[in-house]
């Protein structure tokens, strides 16, 4: 162990002739312990919650979704697309129509957006979890059924087993409006409502109506067309490689999306939200640090002794400087130890029991207690973080005081 370093030890665990400066160096110590703490508690429930979010548009996003770069619909069935067809590790091969509609019942008019479907969407996604009522059923030998977002259910008023159907309206390709009768400009058909969905995110909840392709295509007078091909994978594909593989394929007019890519703005959001939080404790943590610029300074001063020995035995600034830089390391180093232990042990209590509720709203969220997750690099900059901010708190008062008394080679 170097030299300043011995004494830094000392410094920190012995008893001083003062016991304020003892109060004021453990003040110091559990300051650092409690923000380092804070950051993993906090940073895991940020972590909890994308983890949760993203398990739910999982449910219901594609592992990879292919659309145009240019216009809404394209033709899926040529040689480029029966290349990446051919692919080994696709499991699930889907294509989707979707488009703006207006939806008409009981005097109800609602704007949503229907997604046409056939039954391999039961294999490509987890819409059977996701049903609430009712059950998936997209047409039968007699009439075609339609599966509404639980938002969009109660805004119309409908349920699974209702005899009156959804009136569909979707606006004809070029026709023009005759404003003594506006629906001609309009194709319009009906579905019947088997049940309705919930993935607990209301762009889903609250604007999605699926239905078959068939009923989709018709209506838009689109034959084969597709606004994407949503595809699954082998449970051990490599998602990145394929993706590549498919865009090499494809070219630049397509884009190949993960679901990442499919929600981009709502994990951006989540990230920078983060991210800010992160910062935000920061700052705390620096005024936090002022401690330890109250705790040094005393330290100097209740050391000057032992200093003045080691400058009548030669020792440099740079040395006295070293030593008393060395005991605010080990104040942040420790500190930050501790409080990541701290903080891990309170997050898997959390992880495990969820001691702490989402209050009197527990039972009608999704879960009833803060999720939480650890992050392994969230740690690494905990970590780095803590030390930077003691190594600015502890620079101050070393270079100040010693700078100042060194001058006179003697502290009095």
């Amino acid at each position: 162990m170097k030299f300043e370093f011995f004494l830094a030890r000392r410094y920190l665990f012995a008893k001083k002739s003062n016991n304020a400066i003892n109060i004021i160096s453990s003040i110091s110590l559990m300051g650092v312990i409690i923000m380092a703490a804070a950051f993993v508690c906090t940073l895991s429930v940020f972590n909890g919650f994308h983890e949760l979010i993203s398990s739910l548009y999982s449910n219901f996003d594609p592992e990879l979704r292919i659309e145009v770069v240019k216009g809404k619909r394209f033709d899926g069935n040529n040689e480029a697309f029966a290349k990446v067809k051919a692919i080994d590790d696709i499991l699930v091969w889907e294509e989707v129509l979707e488009e703006d509609v207006l939806i008409n019942y009981n005097n109800r008019q609602i704007p949503a957006i229907i997604k046409g479907v056939d039954e391999k969407f039961r294999e490509l996604t987890s819409i059977d979890d996701l049903i609430v009522s009712g059950k998936f059923l997209l047409n039968d030998s007699v009439v075609d059924y339609a599966i509404p977002g639980v938002g969009l259910a109660a805004q119309l008023g409908v349920n699974p087993g209702f005899i009156r159907p959804l009136e569909i309206y979707i606006p004809r390709r070029s026709a023009k409006v005759n404003l003594s009768n506006p629906s001609d400009a309009f194709n319009e058909g009906r579905l019947f409502v088997s049940a309705k969905f919930a993935v607990e995110q209301m762009k889903y909840d609250d604007n999605y109506l699926i239905a078959p392709i068939g009923f989709v295509r018709n209506m838009l007078e689109a034959t084969g067309m597709s606004s994407a091909i949503e595809i699954k994978l082998k449970d051990d594909a490599n998602i990145a490689k394929i993706k590549k593989s498919i865009s090499q394929i494809l070219g630049d007019d397509y884009l190949v999306l993960n679901r990442y890519e499919q929600q981009k703005e709502s994990y951006r959001i989540m990230q920078i939200e983060k991210w800010i939080t992160y910062l935000i404790l920061s700052f705390i943590l620096l005024i936090a640090s002022f401690s330890v610029i109250g705790s040094l300074s005393m330290l100097i001063v209740d050391k000057k002794e032992d200093i003045n020995t080691l400058i009548n035995l030669g020792a440099g600034k740079k040395l006295i400087k070293r030593i008393f830089m060395a005991e605010g390391s080990l104040i942040s180093i420790f500190g930050a130890l501790f409080g990541i232990i701290l903080g891990i042990i309170l997050v898997l209590i959390q992880q495990y029991f969820g001691v702490i509720t989402l209050g009197d709203g527990a039972g009608m969220f999704i879960v009833d207690s803060y999720p939480v997750k650890l992050i392994f690099t969230d740690l690494i900059l905990i970590t780095i973080v803590v030390i930077l901010v003691g190594y600015i708190a502890t620079t101050y008062p070393v270079e100040t005081i010693i700078n100042r008394y060194y001058n006179n080679k003697r502290i009095k």
